[in-house]
């Protein structure tokens, strides 16, 4: 007598006797035959029971999502199903009993429910039955564990850093935690293992990994939650080409693995020429349609708002969408008129090339050399259509870029079974906070300049760059890391551009700053987004996918109901006494 998973079995075991437990997922009876399909973690299997059977009663009162144990022989099914694994057979159920009951379910559990999003994250360990999630938090299990064993073999080790850490605000808002033996006091979780994992190479452990929890207090969306996980590498007496390498090896072989897929060597982009063809610093190079600059066409136009723009130093980009000019109708271009306002374009301009001939809302404005420069610049044929903004530099390329993935959708320009690999490269060092009145910094202030733009820290912080880098899969961006600086004084000169004195920096950050005069080494390293990288390998545009206990886009888990009060007597406990809303009091 053998027992399995459900889905080892197959013609080859015909005629053995095995025992298999699970959940009913279904129960059918046609003719008298009972069928029941039996599903475990590993699949589903048929079984039938015969109106003779001793056990026919016991299993006609079975219901959907009961446990129960059988014994019986694998026989060839005479109507195979050949969407199942187990298609070719059935068991013959001898012997049956009912471990557990269950109630009826909110929901079907099925891939395909229909169920609203939230009953399921109420339900979570219900919707967790379902296949399609169990087998994300497989595929997620398969590459921590490739991970795991890809960055030993490499000489990484895995290190666990402190979950209760220093408040060191710089960024998103941090998590607190009160401290009950020193009142008053408060922990924060970690935003990401940063100080720790570069205090570790000034220790001397040259190659360290972790699978880390990290914990923002931020505004959330489809690819983000309040608690995640990253693949954190930190290298000693190592540059870019060095991290580079490793994580490359990395996704080679998890998409090998799991995806048969041989990546190539990843190609390469700046910042600023993201920027220049993509509108975006993450984008997605699965199709074309670049941004093109324009702007030389109308040096001399006669079109007073074109005129106006390239007089205060703006720009005039273009982006081209072939064979389209019969399909978008001006009821939908003013739809992509309001999306593009969302990214503070005043207007989108546009113009179709058909019959030979422009039309479109410019077109009358335009100079004959006007359009015969855009068909040759834009090489322009028959039926297609151009887009057009003029603005300030910033804004017409990310309102173009977003229109730009916009219509990638919508024209079904993307191939879905590509992964398209992109190190973003030279980051701006700086970046200017509206907000806060100051340059703040771009990645974080522990992130190396430019070795040519070291000079630029204090006297040029608009052009200044830094040794920052990031991994973009298919438009998301997959990672973040940096070169480290590791010099004391550069490091307080960075402090300096972003308005921190040198006590705050020692208030802040004493510890860290006190290591370094003990010889810290060069070093960098890159946080790999665990539940982002798992989205594109299942095919998932949503992270709570991927997520076993995730929260809601309002950070609370409706299954737990967390967060939520507490006793008085914890909160006395702490020193800490809760302030009453506005609305309590009324």
């Amino acid at each position: 007598m053998k027992k399995y998973e459900n889905t080892v079995f197959h013609l080859a075991n015909v005629g053995e006797v095995v025992e298999l437990e699970g959940w009913v997922q279904k129960k059918r009876n046609l003719g008298g035959l009972i069928f029941i399909d039996l599903r475990d973690r590993s699949g589903i299997i048929q079984l039938v029971i015969r109106p003779e059977d001793s056990i026919y009663e016991l299993a006609s009162s079975i219901k959907s999502e009961y446990i129960i144990w059988v014994k019986g022989k694998i026989v060839e099914r005479e109507s195979k199903n050949p969407h199942l694994s187990t298609g070719d057979i059935e068991v013959e159920v001898s012997e049956l009993s009912i471990v557990n009951t269950a109630k009826e379910v909110p929901f079907e559990i099925t891939d395909d429910t229909t169920a609203l999003e939230d009953t399921r994250l109420k339900y979570r360990y219900l919707d967790l039955r379902r296949p399609v999630i169990q087998h994300n938090l497989m595929v997620r299990s398969q590459v921590t564990l490739i991970a795991r064993n890809y960055l030993s073999k490499l000489g990484f080790v895995e290190v666990e850093t402190p979950i209760l850490c220093k408040s060191t605000p710089e960024g998103a808002r941090d998590y607190l935690v009160p401290s009950r033996v020193s009142k008053g006091s408060f922990y924060a979780l970690p935003q990401s293992p940063q100080l720790y994992k570069q205090l570790l190479m000034i220790g001397g452990m040259e190659k360290y990994f972790q699978i880390a929890r990290c914990f923002r207090d931020e505004d959330l969306r489809a690819d983000r939650q309040p608690e995640f996980t990253q693949i954190d590498i930190e290298m000693s007496f190592a540059e870019e080409e060095d991290i580079w390498e490793v994580t490359e090896g990395l996704m080679g072989e998890i998409f090998k693995e799991l995806k048969q897929v041989h990546l190539e060597k990843f190609p390469r982009l700046t910042y600023n020429s993201c920027i220049d063809r993509y509108g975006s610093d993450k984008p997605d190079t699965r199709f074309g349609m670049e941004l093109q600059d324009i702007t030389n066409v109308f040096d001399h136009t006669e079109f007073q708002i074109f005129k106006d723009v390239i007089a205060k130093g703006g720009v005039i980009r273009a982006i081209v969408a072939h064979d389209t000019a019969s399909k978008y109708s001006r009821k939908d271009i003013d739809k992509l008129t309001d999306f593009v306002k969302v990214y503070q374009a005043k207007a989108l301009a546009f113009l179709k090339y058909k019959d030979q001939e422009f039309t479109g809302s410019i077109a009358k404005v335009l100079s004959d050399d006007e359009k015969k420069q855009l068909k040759d610049q834009l090489a322009i044929t028959e039926e297609d259509t151009i887009f057009i903004i003029a603005d300030q530099k910033n804004i017409a390329c990310t309102a173009l870029g977003a229109l730009r993935l916009k219509l990638g959708h919508e024209l079904g320009l993307i191939d879905e079974n590509k992964y398209n690999f992109l190190w973003v490269t030279d980051f701006p060092m700086f970046e200017y906070s509206e907000e806060e009145k100051r340059y703040v910094a771009a990645h974080h202030p522990f992130t190396s300049p430019k070795k040519e733009d070291i000079d630029k820290l204090l006297t040029d912080k608009e052009n200044c760059y830094s040794r920052a880098y990031d991994l973009v899969l298919n438009g998301y961006e997959l990672l973040s890391g940096s070169v480290r600086i590791h010099e004391e004084e550069l490091q307080e000169k960075v402090f300096e551009a972003i308005g921190m004195t040198h006590e705050d920096a020692k208030k802040r950050f004493g510890f860290f700053l006190d290591a370094f005069q003990y010889g810290a080494p060069p070093h960098c390293g890159v946080g790999i987004g665990l539940e982002r990288l798992i989205m594109i390998l299942v095919g998932t545009d949503n992270i709570r996918d991927v997520v076993a206990f995730p929260k809601t886009a309002s950070a609370t888990c409706l299954m737990s109901e967390a967060p939520n009060q507490v006793d008085k007597k914890q909160l006395d406990e702490l020193g800490i006494e809760v302030k009453k809303s506005v609305k309590e009091d009324l």
